[in-house]
């Protein structure tokens, strides 16, 4: 049986290609043409094996895998820090949808090595980069006027990663000559312009710079007079609810080394030498405690020897640059170090 449909299936072979007309061949049999015994046998053979294929295989053959073209993903370079974690720094220019697809890449070779914490520092030209950075899930942290900083946190738990800079510092400067006098001056603009009020030189910590220093500076900037800063008899907290930051500010006593004062900022519109007791009589000195209260501290330095913090140039595992802790030199036998201090100057 099978031997026949062979020899039809060969013959149906057969005349497709003769150059014969259909009537023709449909008189035509197989039987009239000769197939070999052993052309049927091998047909029927592979016949059989192709049968026995088709019946066994439980679905067609999946056709392979397109093999992946697509370039690798080049990670975003980044440096460790000290808490676990990796600061990457941009530099050069890059389309924003490259930058999404490595900062995917490198957030998900960062979880396997079990960082936690990703800083992104982007300068101004590349703003470009903040909202990808933002789509994937970062926030803002700080801004200066040059860069951007953005944070992540990869771990499925609440973030340990500290808050920006969130304190001012500020500092006034109480400088008393041998006549009990002391430096005072009158401001130009701010809340006290117009008000008649003397006051001691104040000023802001710039960045990077002591405290001490910072009490020198101003009292410099602001009378012309050179100083050496003695102690920090005390300081103020409060809040800024405006900034969300606390300012910090710090009572400082100064010694003389000059006495000509040559008004030097425009913010300043008179400076004086002004006795002690007319200073501390200011009907404004008396609505505030806090004024009042430095102003007993200061008198208490001269009259009573109050006690209070003096720099003393330490080593810190922490910085190769000079620090400074403040102590209560008298009480601790110590002296403080002003030759250091004159030579980070």
């Amino acid at each position: 049986m099978l031997g026949s449909r062979v020899a039809l299936l060969c013959f149906k072979s057969i005349a497709r290609c003769l150059p014969v007309s259909r009537s023709r061949l449909k008189s035509l049999r197989p039987s009239r043409f000769a197939i070999s015994r052993g052309f049927a046998s091998r047909t029927t053979s592979q016949l059989k094996k192709m049968s026995m294929s088709i019946s066994t295989s439980p679905s067609p053959v999946a056709a392979p895998e397109l093999t992946d073209q697509r370039e690798e993903v080049e990670l975003l370079p980044a440096v460790n820090d000290y808490y676990g974690g990796v600061i990457v720094e941009m530099k050069a220019p890059m389309d924003s949808g490259a930058f999404a697809s490595s900062l995917r890449s490198s957030i998900s070779i960062w979880r396997k090595q079990g960082i936690k914490g990703v800083w992104i520092k982007l300068p101004i030209n590349l703003a470009n980069l903040v909202q990808p950075a933002v789509e994937e899930g970062f926030w803002y942290h700080h801004a200066e006027p040059s860069y951007l900083m953005l944070v992540y946190w990869i771990p499925d738990t609440k973030h340990t990663i500290p808050a920006n800079a969130s304190h001012r510092v500020g500092v006034g400067g109480f400088v008393m000559n041998d006549k009990r006098e002391v430096l005072v001056v009158q401001e130009n603009s701010g809340r006290f312009h117009g008000s008649g009020v003397w006051k001691f030189p104040t000023g802001v910590v710039d960045q990077g710079e002591d405290i001490y220093a910072a009490a020198i500076r101003e009292v410099k900037e602001e009378t012309g007079i050179d100083t050496e800063f003695v102690e920090i008899l005390a300081f103020r907290q409060s809040h800024m609810s405006f900034f969300e930051k606390s300012d910090l500010f710090f009572v400082c006593m100064l010694r003389p080394l000059s006495s000509d004062i040559q008004k030097q900022e425009s913010e300043i519109e008179a400076a004086q030498w002004m006795p002690i007791e007319e200073y501390a009589a200011q009907p404004f000195f008396q609505k505030y405690d806090m004024l009042k209260y430095i102003n007993d501290v200061s008198l208490a330095k001269v009259e009573r020897g109050y006690a209070g913090f003096s720099p003393v140039c330490i080593k810190s595992g922490f910085s190769h640059a000079q620090n400074y802790l403040y102590l209560n030199s008298k009480d601790l036998s110590q002296p403080s170090r002003p030759g250091n201090m004159s030579e980070s100057n």
